[in-house]
């Protein structure tokens, strides 16, 4: 497995188990300064190296009229400000082809939307770049087929690659976290991630709406995402999950963020000695 490399953290194999977080969408400057600061402060606490992750559009959303956020141009603006205030680097989405150099010349990590990981010009844009690229597996796919993803990016040049797991659909409106993805796409040569907030969704539902998520499982998803050996956590939070303008129903309340930090610290240390003391 390669490692990759986003400014001073290097996620790979018996590497710390890095933690990528944020609100969902940038809603306005103080939210997300007053996130990123938390978030930072319990991740030099607990021992996380820390990506930062806000999206400046959210266009996956249920109505035209939902919040879709600042836009590119102010919301890279605000993204910029949390580089150089907190010192992190910044994770966002890109949706279009010609946002990929503009949003290389702040991001640290373009991520590739999981309704758009087949997008074949996206892809290619984005890797052109240089900077690493964090791919969410559609809920389409099965977990093998990203192997044509990265060949589209390694093709470009680019091998800082991160794939990340959120679920694939269960039926209508449902997700299933199935395990067996992190070890088949590890096998692939690239670190892996689960979010497990985005696998809670119940689409269909506004994520405005209590019904449209499932928080109660987090822990259990990321517990179990931890022992079975993935490389980085992805968990969206806010500092008021219930009046949220994107995600509402399915982020982690930033309140709670830090015992849940503390589990999975402490059960990739153990998963790590008991890999090395007791190898299979």
């Amino acid at each position: 497995m390669k490692n990759v490399k986003i400014e001073n953290i290097s996620i790979g194999k018996n590497k710390p188990l890095a933690l990528i977080a944020g609100p969902c969408v940038i809603e306005d400057e103080s939210l997300v300064l007053e996130t990123a600061g938390a978030v930072k402060k319990l991740a030099e606490k607990i021992g996380f190296p820390f990506i930062f992750k806000s999206s400046y559009v959210k266009d996956n959303r249920s109505a035209a009229t939902s919040y879709q956020g600042p836009g590119l141009e102010k919301g890279l603006r605000i993204l910029e400000k949390v580089k150089s205030e907190f010192d992190v680097p910044v994770l966002s989405d890109i949706h279009s082809p010609e946002e990929a150099m503009p949003a290389a010349e702040v991001l640290d990590v373009l991520q590739i939307p999981a309704y758009l990981s087949m997008q074949t010009s996206l892809t290619l844009a984005a890797a052109k770049t240089g900077k690493a690229i964090n791919v969410k597996k559609g809920q389409f796919l099965d977990p093998n087929d990203m192997k044509n993803v990265i060949k589209k990016i390694e093709e470009q040049g680019n091998e800082n690659i991160l794939l990340t797991e959120r679920g694939t659909f269960f039926g209508y409106h449902n997700l299933v976290v199935d395990f067996r993805s992190l070890p088949i796409m590890q096998s692939l040569g690239y670190p892996v991630v689960i979010d497990p907030t985005h696998s809670i969704r119940v689409y269909g539902i506004s994520s405005s709406d209590p019904a449209g998520g499932n928080p109660e499982f987090v822990p259990a998803l990321s517990r179990a995402a931890i022992a079975a050996g993935c490389q980085a956590i992805f968990i969206e939070t806010h500092p008021n999950c219930s009046k949220a303008l994107c995600d509402a129903a399915s982020m982690w309340p930033l309140q709670k963020l830090e015992n849940l930090l503390y589990q999975v610290k402490k059960l990739d240390d153990l998963r790590r000695e008991l890999e090395e003391k007791y190898p299979l």
